[in-house]
C-alpha cells in the first residue's frame, strides 16, 4: 500500500433516474433467490459502486485505529494527513471513544471483505482514497458556506479527523448519515423478498449503519457547547458541515440540534416530518464524497473504480 502524507448509457440512467443509492448497491449485490419481474440485474455494476464506498469508510476507520494495512483491494495510494500513518492509532483520549472506532472499523472492513466475496473475479480494486487533505477541503467549504470564513481563507488548524478524538467524531459525522439515506433509497429496486434474502438483509445492515450514525451523532451532542478551535461550539461546526452536504446532496440534512446551536432541542435521529428517514440516490451520494467535483474529486481524487462514478 503506498501511503502519501502531504456502458455511458447504463450510468446515465443510474444517475439521472437515482436509481443506486450507497445502501441500494450494497443489499443489491448478493445472489437473488427470488425476482420481481421487470426489474433489470444491474448486480455487478451496483456491488462494485458500493464497494468503492466501503473501501472509503473501511480507511477511515483502520487508519484511526492503526490497521490500515488491513485494507484490502490493491496498493493504490491512500493519502493520509502529515504526520500520520494509519499505521499507529491515533491518540484517543477517551477509552470509550478508542472502542467505538476499532467497532465501526471492523464492522466497516467486514463489508469490504463480504463485498469482495460475493463479486469475486468482478470486485474493482481500490480507488486512490484521500482522507487527509479531503477532510480539511470539506472542513474549508462547509465553513465557507456557513459563512464562518470568507474565501479565500482556510480553517486554522487545518481540519484533521486524526487529530483528537472530537476531530474524529465530525470526520465520523461526514460518512456516516450519507450511508443511512442510501440505504433507504435502496428499498424499491430490491427484487428478492424471500425469507432470509437480500431485502431482509439489507434490512439488518441499514440498522448496523444506522446504529454508527446514532452512535456518532449522540456522541456529538454530549459535546455540542464545546468549543471548537475555530470560534464556533460543536453544534454550529456540525451544523455547518450538515449545510454543506444538503447543498450538494439533495437536501435531505440535519444537524444535531433543531437549530444548529448549542440551545437547540437534540436532534439525534435524521427524519422528515413523517419521521421517516431519508433516501438519497446516486446522484445526490456522489457529490457529496467528490466534495462537488464532476466525476471525480474530494475522498476519490481519480473517481471510483467501476461501471458507476
Amino acid at each position: 500500500m503506498s501511503v502519501n502524507n502531504t456502458k455511458p448509457s447504463r450510468r446515465q440512467f443510474l444517475g439521472t433516474a437515482g436509481l443506486v443509492g450507497a445502501g441500494a448497491v450494497l443489499a443489491s449485490c448478493a445472489p437473488a433467490t427470488a425476482a420481481t419481474p421487470g426489474k433489470a440485474n444491474l448486480d455487478a455494476a451496483i456491488a462494485n459502486f458500493a464497494l468503492n464506498l466501503e473501501y472509503l469508510e473501511a480507511a477511515f476507520y483502520l487508519a484511526a485505529v492503526g490497521r490500515l494495512g488491513e485494507l484490502p483491494g490493491g496498493s493504490a495510494q491512500v493519502i493520509l494527513p502529515a504526520g500520520f500513518d494509519g499505521k499507529t492509532s491515533m491518540p484517543f483520549t477517551n477509552p470509550a471513544v478508542a472502542s467505538y472506532a476499532q467497532e465501526i472499523a471492523q464492522d466497516e472492513l467486514n463489508h469490504v471483505l463480504f463485498l469482495r466475496k460475493v463479486l469475486g473475479a468482478n470486485a474493482v480494486d481500490r480507488p486512490v482514497l484521500d482522507i487527509g487533505p479531503a477532510f480539511a477541503a470539506a472542513a474549508n467549504a462547509a465553513a465557507y458556506n456557513a459563512k464562518l470564513i470568507t474565501a479565500p481563507a482556510t480553517l486554522s488548524p487545518a481540519f484533521n479527523p486524526y487529530l483528537n478524538d472530537l476531530f474524529f467524531l465530525h470526520g465520523a459525522f461526514i460518512f456516516e448519515d450519507v450511508g443511512v439515506t442510501a440505504y433507504k433509497g435502496a428499498a424499491r429496486l430490491i427484487t428478492d423478498d424471500s425469507a432470509g434474502g437480500i431485502l431482509e438483509s439489507a434490512a439488518g445492515i441499514l440498522a448496523v449503519e444506522a446504529y454508527h450514525a446514532g452512535e456518532i451523532r449522540t456522541l456529538l451532542y454530549a459535546q455540542k457547547d464545546v468549543v471548537t478551535p475555530y470560534g464556533v461550539n460543536v453544534a454550529q461546526l456540525i451544523g455547518a458541515i450538515s449545510a454543506l452536504r444538503a447543498a450538494v446532496g439533495g437536501g435531505k440534512d440535519q444537524g444535531i440540534t433543531s437549530d444548529n446551536t448549542a440551545t437547540g432541542k437534540a436532534n439525534i435521529v435524521v427524519t422528515d416530518e413523517n419521521s421517516v428517514a431519508y433516501s438519497r440516490s446516486t446522484a445526490e451520494v456522489l457529490p457529496i464524497v467528490y466534495l462537488g467535483g464532476a466525476g471525480k474529486g474530494g475522498f476519490f481524487p481519480n473517481g471510483l473504480n467501476g461501471a458507476i462514478k
